[in-house]
């Protein structure tokens, strides 16, 4: 997330750290130790070692609270790009969902189609 909001990692931790009641339960998920640990025999060509703070994945939800936080020019256009991604990820659910329900194949054809752009 620091990458694409063109920030460090500390900007991100800071923002989730003091800001506790805009990233409820189910926002950030926190790595346990353990899934580091894994994470990281897995990974030998990345520099973990000095990881101090568990890593922070972040859902939809922890995702627009994160862009209502940080500032910036940067963050607004990769706030854009996230919200059209999840609306793209959404669409694209819903094209499987009725492409597996579906029995016509030329329906099942033109869903594949939609699918793929």
């Amino acid at each position: 997330m620091a990458e694409l909001y063109g920030v460090e990692t500390k900007e991100v931790n800071q923002a989730v750290k003091n800001n506790p009641k805009e990233f409820p339960q189910g926002y950030v998920i926190e790595l346990k130790r353990s899934e580091f640990q894994s994470v990281r025999s897995k990974f030998l060509t990345t520099n973990l070692e000095k990881t101090r703070v568990l890593p922070k994945v972040f859902t939809e939800k922890g995702c627009y609270m994160l862009a209502t936080i940080l500032k910036g020019e940067k963050a607004t256009n990769t706030t854009i790009e996230i919200i059209e991604a999840f609306a793209q990820l959404r669409e694209l659910q819903k094209t499987v969902v009725e492409l597996a329900e579906s029995p016509d194949e030329y329906r099942q054809k033109s869903l594949m189609q939609k699918g793929a752009i």
